[in-house]
């Protein structure tokens, strides 16, 4: 009888001794909130140094968002724009998946979230930053160099053959056509326009400024961004989920799923869990890359 009584006092014990084995995500009433990184600029830069896409992240999210006892996904953030379709396919594919799994999003800005980057982070039901993050630029550019008098010094001429009266339009090789400039500028007002919807529809009744302050192409740091309304508050990603879900919530990282072959070949998937500034390749096509990743960014002082 006295070895049945030790047997089951010490069962207690074994069972502690069990749990212990399991992996901590995995063991009951754990707050678990998985940390996936959007990172870079956004949409093709070259073919060999592709910037973020939806095609690059959607398996990231999706590990993300199927993680088991999630009490919500973190989104940490760090771009300063680009493509305006690859943006808003993203931001929709990350409220997609919120809504089948009924899960909250969190966003944390690091050094930027601009234009682009701030779409992406409009995906959050709150947006969390840095005081000196940089946040906004809520706009549209287009840009692009004219070279009629450079070919005209140096005796080159210009031999283009089109079939539809527009399909030249903005040749930098020709003078600039006003009327191009304006379709231009009615395009970039139709984007603009989609991209300020989805900033409302995003933040509601949060934002503060009027429209003329806020979707002027202007950005700010953390503190005035939290004070018109495009960030929510400043904290950090670890700070906020402790005080959020207890100092044992765990936060795994979700990184894409990388290969021997894609580890051979040095590509990745863009965007998720990868710097923006990675190194360049040593190709005549890398170097134009990391040069024209390092214009945008420089663009916000980074």
């Amino acid at each position: 009888m006295s070895e049945q009584i030790s047997d089951r006092a010490g069962l207690p014990g074994l069972i502690d001794r069990l749990k212990r084995l399991v992996p901590a995500k995995f063991r009951p009433g754990s707050a678990v909130v998985p940390v996936v990184r959007l990172s870079g600029v956004i949409g093709a830069v070259t073919p060999l140094r592709p910037g973020m896409s939806l095609a690059g992240v959607a398996k990231t999210l999706e590990r993300a968002f199927a993680t088991k006892h999630a009490k919500a996904v973190a989104l940490v953030i760090n771009s300063p724009g680009g493509s305006p379709v690859q943006s808003r396919q993203i931001y929709l594919r990350i409220r997609q998946l919120a809504a089948e799994k009924k899960l909250p999003v969190l966003v944390f800005v690091e050094d930027v979230a601009a234009s682009g980057g701030y779409m992406i982070a409009c995906a959050g039901d709150e947006i969390f930053c840095d005081p000196s993050s940089i946040l906004g630029s809520i706009g549209v550019v287009g840009g692009s160099f004219g070279f009629v008098d450079l070919i005209r010094k140096i005796g080159v001429e210009r031999r283009l053959y089109t079939a539809g009266e527009h399909k030249a339009t903005l040749d930098p090789f020709l003078p600039e056509n006003p009327d191009d400039v304006a379709r231009l500028k009615q395009l970039q007002r139709e984007i603009h326009g989609i991209f300020i919807a989805l900033v409302k529809g995003s933040r509601g009744a949060r934002l503060k400024g009027t429209d003329d302050l806020l979707f002027t192409g202007e950005y700010w740091a953390g503190e005035k961004s939290v004070s018109l309304g495009l960030a929510d508050a400043i904290g950090d990603l670890r700070s906020t989920l402790r005080a959020r879900y207890g100092d044992k919530v765990l936060t795994p990282v979700i990184a894409p799923a990388s290969g021997m072959l894609s580890g051979l070949l040095g590509r990745r998937s863009a965007g998720a869990g990868t710097s923006s500034l990675d190194g360049i390749q040593g190709l005549p096509d890398g170097l134009i890359s990391a040069l024209e990743t390092r214009a945008i960014w420089a663009k916000f002082g980074f």
